[in-house]
C-alpha cells in the first residue's frame, strides 16, 4: 500500500499558523460604514507609548466632576481629585487598575492635588479650607492642616534649594498665598504668608523655589520673592481670571488659561526680550460660563515644545509653542475637561473631565525632540 499523497485543504478549512514573533509594533483598527465599498477597511496605527491600547478610558472610580488629575513624578501612578470629596489611585500602565480610593477624603469638594517629589506623599487641598498630606503606600493621612479661612483653589511643591526640604504653597478664596514644610515633618503652621488682597485663583513655583507666581481675581500674576516675602513684579495681559499656572520644565515660561478663553503664556526668565513677558497668545479652548478652574500643562517628554489645555467644548487642546499652531482638538469626553497632564517620559497625555471619567491617549512623539 502506497502512501497518500499530500492535497490542499478543502476551501474554508482552518488552518494553524505559527505565532508572530516577535509582536507586531502597529495597532490593528478595523472600521466599517455604512459604504459597503469601505467595509472592513483594516488600517494600522503606529503605537508610540507602552499604553495597552492607544486610547484608555479610567472610569467607574468617581461619583461626581473630576477637577484635577495628575501623574507622579515616575509617570508610573495616576492620582485624581473629585467633587464627590474622594482621591483616587491609578495604575498607569497594564492592567490599569483602581488601586486605591481613598473616600469621604475630606467635608467638601478637592479642588487639586499634587504629588510629592520626594516622598510617597499626595498633597491635597479642598473647600473646607485644608490642606491634607496622605501616604500612598498606606492610604492614611498623616497631616490635617487648616490651612486658610476660606476655599483653597490651588497648591503646588518644590524642593528648597540646598536644604532637602519640601515646601508647599497654598493659594485660597481669602487673598491670601501660604508656605508650608511637606512631608512628614511637617508643622502645622505657615513658614510664610503673602497677602495677595483678592481671592487666588492658582499658585506656582519657580524652577529655583525661589518665587511664587500667584493667579488672582484681578486678572493679574503676582510674583513673590520667598526670601524677601514680598511681591517684586507682575505679569498682564490677560483680560479675565487666570484659571492655573503651570511652569516649563526649562522654567522660562509660564502657561496661564483665563475665564477669557485666551490661554497665555508668559516669559519668565530674568532678561526677557519682550517688555510686557507675553511671548504667545493662544486661543482654542474655550472656557466657558460655569467659570470652572481649568487646568493646563505642558509636554515633559520633549522639553516643552507643547502645551494642553481642556475646554467648556469637551475637547483638549494642544498647541505648538514655537508657532502657536492647533496640532490637536482632541474628544472623548461628555463634559467640560477640567484638568490635563502630560507624563513625564512617554508622548501620554492624560485628561479629567465633569464627566466623572478620565482617558489616557497616545500623541506622536515631538519631531524636533
Amino acid at each position: 500500500m502506497s502512501k497518500r499523497t499530500h492535497s490542499p485543504p478543502p476551501a474554508g478549512a482552518l488552518v494553524k499558523r505559527a505565532k508572530a514573533t516577535p509582536p507586531p509594533s502597529n495597532q490593528i483598527a478595523i472600521s466599517s460604514s455604512n459604504d459597503e465599498r469601505n467595509k472592513g477597511l483594516i488600517r494600522s496605527v503606529q503605537r508610540t507609548s507602552a499604553l495597552e491600547a492607544p486610547i484608555i478610558s479610567l472610569a467607574g472610580s468617581h461619583s461626581a466632576e473630576i477637577l484635577s488629575c495628575r501623574f507622579d513624578p515616575s509617570g508610573q501612578n495616576i492620582a485624581a481629585c473629585s467633587a464627590d470629596r474622594s482621591v483616587s489611585l491609578w495604575r498607569t500602565y497594564p492592567p490599569n487598575t483602581n488601586y486605591g480610593l481613598l473616600s469621604s477624603h475630606t467635608k467638601a469638594p478637592i479642588l487639586d492635588l499634587q504629588w510629592s517629589l520626594c516622598s510617597p506623599t499626595l498633597y491635597t487641598v479642598s473647600a473646607d479650607h485644608m490642606l491634607c498630606m496622605t501616604d500612598v503606600t498606606t492610604g492614611q493621612r498623616y497631616r490635617r492642616i487648616r490651612a486658610h479661612r476660606e476655599i483653597i483653589n490651588s497648591v503646588d511643591r518644590t524642593m528648597a534649594g540646598g536644604a532637602g526640604t519640601e515646601l508647599v504653597a497654598t493659594g485660597s478664596d481669602d487673598g491670601t498665598v501660604k508656605i508650608w514644610e511637606g512631608g512628614e515633618d511637617a508643622g502645622k503652621h505657615a513658614v510664610a504668608t503673602f497677602e495677595v488682597g483678592c481671592p487666588v485663583t492658582a499658585v506656582a513655583w519657580s524652577a529655583d523655589g525661589a518665587n511664587v507666581y500667584i493667579g488672582a481675581i484681578d486678572n493679574e500674576i503676582h510674583v513673590y520673592d520667598l526670601r524677601k516675602c514680598e511681591q517684586v513684579y507682575t505679569l498682564t495681559g490677560h483680560n479675565d481670571t487666570p484659571t492655573s499656572l503651570s511652569l516649563s520644565p526649562n522654567g522660562n515660561f509660564l502657561l496661564s488659561p483665563s475665564f477669557s478663553s485666551q490661554t497665555v503664556i508668559h516669559d519668565v526668565r530674568p532678561f526677557s526680550p519682550s517688555p510686557s513677558r507675553i511671548h504667545r497668545v493662544l486661543m482654542g479652548a474655550p472656557a466657558g460660563f460655569e467659570h470652572t478652574l481649568l487646568r493646563g500643562a505642558w509636554s515633559k517628554d520633549d522639553g516643552g515644545r507643547r502645551v494642553a489645555v481642556g475646554g467648556a467644548d469637551r475637547m483638549v487642546c494642544i498647541w505648538d509653542v514655537d508657532s502657536g499652531r492647533i496640532l490637536y482638538k482632541l474628544p472623548g469626553h461628555r463634559g467640560t475637561v477640567t484638568s490635563v497632564d502630560f507624563h513625564p517620559k512617554e508622548p501620554i497625555i492624560l485628561t479629567g473631565s465633569k464627566d466623572g471619567t478620565m482617558l489616557l491617549g497616545e500623541i506622536e512623539p515631538s519631531v524636533t525632540a
